[in-house]
C-alpha cells in the first residue's frame, strides 16, 4: 500500500479577480498518516472574457449581488457537496480525486456544481499534494522529465473584447525567439514593451492598459499594429524576425454573425468612417487590409461596414504572415467553421502556428475531432474551460502525441496564482500565454518562472 496523505478539509470562498470580479478560492488541508504532518494547498479560479460557446459552464449566482457575478453559490458547492465526497480521500490520487468530481456534477459541461468549482479543487488538491512531499509543484506533475521552460507568448496590444477601442482582432503579441534563456527572454519582452509605450506616447496614443496588461491604442487593423511593434522591436536593438516575433490571436468567433456568415469589423469601419481614408492594401507603414473584403455603404449613415468571408480572412493572414515574422494565429475563424478551419489548415500550416482555443476549449472529444478533419496544428489549454487538472493534462497528452503544439493559457480575468507556470513546465510545453510583462497578476505567473529556471 502507498503512501496515504488523507483529506481532512476543504474550504471554499470568495475572493476577487484581476477585473474585481468575484471568483473562486480553495484551500485543501491534508494528513499524512505516518507522521500526523498537515499540509495546506491554496489554489484559485481564472476566469474569460472572450469566451467559447462550447467551454465547461463557470457558474454565477445572478440577482443583485456583484451584479450577478457573485460565486456564494459555488463556494457553498465546495463547502458541502464536493468536501463531503472528497473527505478521507488520498491526495496523492488526482486522477481518483478528479473523476469523483466528474461524477459528481454529472453533466458534460460541468453546469451542475460548476466548473470554477470543481477546478478550484482539483488545483488545490495538487498543491496540497506536492507541499506534502515537500516538492516543487512543475516537478510532481511533470516528474523528472519537467526540464523545458516555455517561451512566452505576451500581449502587448490588446483590442476586441479585452479592451474598449476600435481595434477588431483581440490580442497582438511579441514572442522573444532568440531567447536562450527564460530570464533573457523576460528581459527583452519587458524591454519591448517599454519602448513600445514611448512610442505610443510619441504618436499621441493611449497607454492605458486593457485586461492582460497590454496597451489598448486605437488602431486602424492589424497592418498598423504590426508596424509599431516591429519599430518597438528595432528601438529595443532586436532584430524583427531572429529575436522577436509576432503572434495574434483573431478571436473570430466574436467577429462572426451566424446570420450572414461574415465576420464583422465595426472598430475597423468606424476609424474609416472617423479619417476618411482611402481602402487600400497595406504598405510598410502598415495600412488598411480592406480592399479584398466586403464593403457595405448603410443608407442611415455614412460609416461603412466591413466584412470578411472565411476565404478573406484566410487571404488576410497570408498577407500579414507575407509583410511580417507572425508565428502564430489564434482562432482565426469562427468555433463551429470546420470546413473553413480546414482549408485555412491546408493554407498556412506550414508557415504558422494555427492554435484552436474556442475551436477546441480544451476538450479531448472537441480535440479528437480536429484531428479527424485535419485541422489547426496546435491547442491552446486553459484549464478553466474543462475544469479538472486531469481533463487538461489529457488534452495536453493527446495533442502533443499527435504533433500538435500545446500552448498553455491564462484567461484576462485572473489571480495572483502561478498554477499554470508550473504546469507549463511539468508538460514540457515549450509555449505560455500569460500576457505583458505588467499588471500583478501576470507578472506572477512570469517571476515563478524565473524562480523555476534556476532549477532546470
Amino acid at each position: 500500500m502507498g503512501l496515504m496523505i488523507k483529506i481532512i478539509e476543504i474550504h471554499g470562498r470568495e475572493i476577487l479577480d484581476s477585473r474585481g470580479n468575484p471568483t473562486v478560492e480553495v484551500e485543501v488541508t491534508a494528513q499524512t498518516e505516518t507522521t500526523g504532518k498537515k499540509t495546506t494547498g491554496r489554489e484559485s479560479v481564472p476566469s474569460g472574457a472572450s469566451t467559447g460557446r462550447f467551454e465547461a459552464i463557470e457558474l454565477r449566482d445572478g440577482q443583485e449581488r456583484y451584479f450577478g457575478l457573485g460565486v456564494q453559490r459555488v463556494v457553498d458547492h465546495i463547502n458541502t457537496k464536493i468536501r463531503k465526497e472528497l473527505l478521507g480521500m488520498n491526495v496523492l490520487e488526482q486522477v481518483q480525486i478528479d473523476r469523483k468530481l466528474v461524477e459528481l456534477d454529472g453533466t458534460d459541461n460541468k453546469g451542475n456544481l460548476g466548473a470554477n468549482a470543481l477546478l478550484g479543487v482539483s488545483l488545490a488538491c495538487a498543491r496540497c499534494a506536492a507541499a506534502a512531499l515537500d516538492m516543487p509543484l512543475y516537478r510532481y506533475l511533470g516528474g523528472p522529465n519537467a526540464k523545458k521552460w516555455p517561451m512566452p507568448m505576451m500581449n502587448v496590444i490588446n483590442g476586441g473584447a479585452h479592451a474598449k477601442n476600435y481595434l477588431d482582432f483581440q490580442e497582438f503579441m511579441i514572442v522573444p525567439v532568440g531567447a536562450e534563456s527564460f530570464p533573457d527572454a523576460l528581459r527583452m519582452g519587458a524591454e519591448i514593451y517599454h519602448f513600445l509605450k514611448k512610442i505610443l506616447q510619441k504618436e499621441g496614443k493611449l497607454t492605458a492598459v486593457g485586461d492582460e496588461g497590454g496597451f489598448a491604442p486605437d488602431f486602424s487593423n492589424a497592418g498598423e499594429v504590426f508596424a509599431c511593434l516591429q519599430r518597438a522591436v528595432e528601438e529595443a536593438g532586436y532584430k524583427v524576425g531572429s529575436d522577436v516575433a509576432f503572434a495574434m490571436d483573431a478571436a473570430a468567433s466574436e467577429l462572426y454573425s451566424e446570420e450572414d456568415g461574415m465576420y464583422h469589423f465595426p472598430g475597423e469601419a468606424q476609424t474609416h468612417a472617423e479619417v476618411d481614408v482611402n481602402l487600400r492594401r497595406p504598405d510598410t507603414q502598415g495600412g488598411a487590409y480592406t480592399s479584398d473584403a466586403h464593403v457595405k455603404t448603410q443608407e442611415t449613415t455614412e460609416k461603412k461596414e466591413i466584412l470578411r468571408s472565411a476565404q478573406e480572412m484566410i487571404s488576410l493572414y497570408e498577407e500579414l504572415t507575407t509583410e511580417y515574422p507572425l508565428i502564430s494565429i489564434e482562432d482565426g475563424l469562427d468555433e463551429d467553421d470546420w470546413e473553413g478551419w480546414q482549408e485555412l489548415t491546408k493554407r498556412m500550416k506550414e508557415q504558422v502556428m494555427l492554435v484552436g482555443d474556442d475551436l477546441f476549449v480544451t476538450n479531448v472529444k472537441r480535440i479528437r475531432c480536429g484531428m479527424d478533419l485535419k485541422v489547426a496544428n496546435a491547442v491552446l489549454i486553459k484549464v478553466n474551460q474543462i475544469g479538472t487538472l486531469t481533463e487538461a493534462m489529457d488534452a495536453i497528452e493527446l495533442a502533443q502525441k499527435n504533433g500538435y503544439k500545446a500552448i498553455i493559457s491564462h484567461r484576462s480575468g485572473e489571480t495572483e496564482d502561478s498554477f499554470i507556470a508550473d504546469l507549463a513546465v511539468a508538460v514540457n510545453a515549450g509555449w505560455i500565454k500569460t500576457g505583458a510583462p505588467c499588471r500583478g497578476e501576470r507578472t506572477a505567473k512570469y517571476n515563478q518562472l524565473l524562480r523555476i529556471s534556476e532549477t532546470l
